[in-house]
């Protein structure tokens, strides 16, 4: 008897050339090695044993009330057009409510080739399948909107990329798959009535409240200029924020050559892909917003004079950046123990900033080790933290537990690229120990777990990562 899953699929009952119906494509020999009940619960899942999930998140068997396609999307790709791109190894299963009222997706990564892989194997390794697994979970328990995993299988197959390597399937949950590219795809092609349509669904499945194209447009921009502001708060750098990799949701989605600081610099680069450095860390904001302008240029086709709404679309396009520096200046004051931050703390901020970054500081050490007056020991002169500091305390005075809101605003432990690197290497030789004390460590960020301060250590030298790379 097949899994049944409580599904009720909004997205397939859209027309058809809102994507292609596309069954997984079974593997050899399909084994679970991670399953997240506690997801699986809020989503209404039923228990299963371990070779029925294996089964069913591999794509080998599809559970009752599956209706299995791949997304139509265009998108933005490091600035320049690409007219269709498309799931090109992802495969949408269908959608749930979850006990908690929300409706979500679920998705195989690495399910096989679809009709938008150009070219491409339609398979994941089991490499960027177990980092996504993992950081998609440490940014959910950092409080940052993002997709969720769910399961993750070894398919007994190999896969080609610059060696042989083992392949894998990631199920990704989602309160969508809608991106600013989805609605491109429709306006490029000049398609209104599919344009229109979207966006009644967008509005109605994530922004109810909105008013048409133009409220969705506001409410988008208001979400991702929070998300913005979160990664910069942990030290997130996403790596590929193409306007195709943009979830209207306002979650973090698609993790593939992201990281996370170690040495603070605002110029910090790590995806093999980015030579110009686009989405170095501090220019994460203005890519949001860039995007935003994209998902308006967009939007405003639906209208029969597109004229009429260009100043109104404007405007919300322009708010942004005001938005994302009202929410930055909100989470770095809360970093430094600030609870209401004021615009004058702004410059308090930056100038700690500055000085992180001529002094080679680690990023989360150094602010996790602000409450017990450590922080200085992060810096290669720590004079230059003291100076600071003078401003900084006398700031504090005003402050009723500046110490409780440092601790609530900056995580212990991260996911380190080294020890990502080492937990993958170790999975790749079937030692899966390091991943699950992994995400056994990073779901409990804010708190302090001598036991793993192994993981809380900045790399030595020889250990840092200099690169991430995309795993397509």
């Amino acid at each position: 008897m097949s899994l049944h899953i409580p599904f009720d699929n909004s997205f397939a009952r859209l027309p058809s050339g809102f994507y292609a119906a596309q069954k997984p494509h079974p593997v050899k020999a399909p084994r679970l090695v991670a399953w997240n009940a506690r997801l699986a619960g809020l989503l209404g899942l039923p228990e299963q044993s371990e070779a029925e999930f294996a089964e069913v998140f591999a794509g080998n068997r599809l559970p009752e009330g599956a209706e299995p396609l791949a997304q139509l999307y265009s998108g933005h790709q490091f600035g320049q057009y690409n007219p269709q791109l498309g799931d090109g190894r992802a495969i949408l299963l269908g959608e749930v409510v979850g006990l908690d009222g929300v409706r979500r997706d679920i998705q195989l990564k690495g399910a096989g080739r679809t009709p938008f892989s150009r070219g491409g194997d339609g398979r994941a390794w089991l490499g960027p399948v177990l980092r996504e697994y993992v950081v998609s979970e440490a940014m959910h328990a950092l409080g940052i909107p993002t997709t969720r995993a769910l399961a993750a299988v070894e398919t007994g197959e190999e896969v080609w990329r610059e060696s042989i390597l083992p392949g894998a399937v990631l199920t990704r949950v989602a309160r969508s798959h809608l991106r600013v590219g989805t609605f491109q795809v429709f306006a490029a092609r000049g398609d209104v009535a599919s344009l229109k349509q979207l966006t009644d669904y967008g509005i109605a499945r994530h922004y109810p409240e909105a008013d048409g194209p133009m409220g969705l447009l506001s409410a988008v921009g208001a979400a991702q200029a929070e998300l913005i502001a979160s990664w910069l708060s942990v030290g997130f750098i996403h790596g590929v924020m193409n306007t195709d990799n943009s979830s209207i949701s306002g979650e973090t989605i698609d993790y593939g050559p992201c990281a996370f600081l170690d040495v603070y610099h605002p110029e910090t680069v790590f995806s093999s892909i980015d030579r110009g450095g686009r989405y170095a860390y501090a220019n994460q904001p203005d890519i949001a917003v860039w995007n935003l302008a994209q998902l308006a240029t967009a939007l405003i086709q639906q209208y029969e004079d597109p004229q009429v709404v260009v100043e109104e679309a404007t405007r919300i396009v322009h708010a942004m950046p005001g938005q994302i520096h009202r929410a930055w200046l909100r989470r770095f004051g809360a970093k430094i123990g600030i609870a209401e931050a004021r615009e004058e703390d702004a410059g308090l901020i930056g100038d700690l900033l500055n000085r992180m970054a001529e002094n080679r500081a680690d990023f989360t050490n150094t602010f996790r080790a602000l409450p017990a007056g450590k922080a200085r020991d992060q810096f290669t002169d720590p004079a230059a933290f003291d100076q600071w500091a003078e401003g900084w305390r006398a700031r504090l005075a005003e402050e009723a537990d500046p110490e409780a809101v440092m601790r609530a605003a900056n995580p212990a432990v991260i996911p380190r690229n080294h020890r990502m690197e080492e937990m993958i290497a170790a999975a790749v030789q079937g030692d899966y120990a390091p991943f699950h004390r992994l995400n056994a460590v990073l779901a409990r960020p804010y708190d302090d777990q001598p036991e793993a301060a192994d993981l809380a250590r900045a790399p030595l030298p020889e250990e840092v990562v200099p690169a991430t790379f995309c795993g397509t």
